[in-house]
């Protein structure tokens, strides 16, 4: 469900909804695009502004893991398993942050595990 209209997110959910890295939510399309035509190009759940590189990515992710975000630790360990936002493949660190965000509730780690 979109965090803002809360109207379900059709599937395949990458192709109607957009993942904010700020606050690890999904989305819709409908809601980004309404944001946009207010002129808003922030993000449209916490308005945080949207991140210029990979480092300032990883930095919003890392804020969030160490508040101990199931969602945030989730995604930390795709980036660590794909090697995205400048890390380095990292098979093993992946597992470990699945599984802690497991533990925490992430039905998504459960999956990666």
């Amino acid at each position: 469900f979109c965090p803002i209209c809360t109207l379900p997110i059709p599937l395949p959910m990458h192709e109607h909804s957009g993942f904010m890295g700020c606050c690890m939510k999904r989305v819709c399309k409908g809601c980004n695009s309404a944001a946009k035509n207010r002129g808003m190009h922030d993000c449209p759940f916490c308005r945080a502004s949207k991140p210029k590189n990979d480092a300032d990515t990883l930095a919003m992710v890392q804020a969030r893991v160490a508040k101990k975000d199931p969602e945030a630790i989730n995604d930390l360990g795709l980036d660590y398993c794909y090697g995205t936002h400048g890390l380095q493949k990292d098979a093993s660190k992946a597992f470990e942050l699945w599984t802690e965000a497991a533990e925490l509730g992430s039905i998504d780690a459960l999956f990666h595990l």
